[in-house]
């Protein structure tokens, strides 16, 4: 029969290389060490050490029960604390969301790891259909995503707006919707949304439909599209998350637009779920470092002010 206590005494008795100083440190007799120890070798059914009069070595049964025992341990400590859903710095974070954020948001997750050593972050890119059914399952504690889908089960709150870049090649000389119609759309999963926010609010007069643009090309993911967009074959718009951590950002070049636009995005989760605070705070952290980044310490007064909150949300 498994017995944790076994593994802890065998731990020990490795790291202290003597039962007498196993038995002290575990308030046990010497005996009750070398039982321990017989059970454990009697339940893998292999010899664990080598006895060498007082001594001993670890056979490579051992050294591997030994790097078993170790690992068991770290991640038993690692859901103990897990638990704890008022830990700021440990246990899981679940999280899925598209790489129009996540190409920003992961490597800061990660950093905020390294410095919270106790917490594991678990991250998914994903399409905003498949967000919604992992977190509905249970796969994702959390999601992020740049609509809303209405369900029973789910509440949305808005938690930012990532600003949206017009991108044409760097050796592009135009702004006009006639010199971007003859440089061509090239499209990626909610390009289509995000060209014909900005052109509608940019170009109210000679906008009409981005279907009128031709496409000259598409991809699923949006962390390549720039790499068309510097080979001088299209113009696309991304967040500018998207392009501030573009490998291609130098053989690109942004048109400023007269009418800033943006990129909702919302956090999603079960209704009546408790979000343990390591979220919260992960969430809030981010976010103020992002906006500090984009506009100083004071996001645009009236950003915000123009969400309206779909039905069934508590955004």
């Amino acid at each position: 029969m498994f017995n944790a206590q076994y593994f802890k005494t065998f731990i020990t008795l490795v790291e202290t290389g003597s039962f007498t100083h196993t038995a002290h440190k575990l308030e046990m007799t010497q005996p009750g060490v070398s039982q321990h120890i017989r059970k454990l070798e009697h339940y893998l059914d292999k010899t664990l050490l080598r006895r060498h009069g007082r001594r001993f070595t670890l056979t490579e049964a051992g050294r591997r029960a030994y790097d078993y025992a170790i690992r068991l341990f770290a991640e038993h400590e690692q859901f103990r604390h897990g638990l704890d859903d008022e830990s700021l710095s440990s246990g899981d974070c679940r999280i899925a969301s598209p790489s129009s954020i996540g190409l920003m948001f992961y490597p800061f997750a990660l950093g905020y790891q390294q410095v919270n050593t106790g917490l594991t972050i678990n991250y998914n890119f994903a399409f905003n259909a498949e967000i919604v059914q992992d977190v509905l399952a249970g796969r994702h504690d959390l999601g992020i995503v740049t609509d809303i889908t209405r369900h029973p089960d789910l509440e949305y709150e808005l938690w930012h707006h990532e600003p949206l870049c017009l991108v044409v090649p760097a050796d592009f000389r135009g702004n006009s919707i006639n010199e971007l119609l003859s440089l061509g759309f090239l499209n990626y999963f909610n390009g289509v949304n995000n060209a014909s926010q900005v052109l509608r609010d940019n170009y109210p007069a000679e906008f009409r439909s981005i279907s009128y643009f031709p496409q000259k090309g598409y991809t699923n993911d949006v962390a390549v599209v720039l790499d068309a967009v510097a080979r001088g074959l299209g113009f696309t718009v991304v967040s500018r998350a998207v392009l501030e951590t573009s490998p291609w950002q130098r053989q690109v070049q942004e048109v400023p637009l007269s009418v800033p636009v943006y990129e909702s995005l919302y956090v999603l989760t079960r209704r009546g779920a408790e979000l343990p605070r390591r979220y919260r705070q992960l969430l809030d952290e981010f976010r103020e470092q992002r906006r500090n980044a984009l506009y100083g310490y004071e996001a645009p007064a009236d950003m915000y002010g123009h969400e309206t909150p779909a039905e069934g949300s508590n955004a």
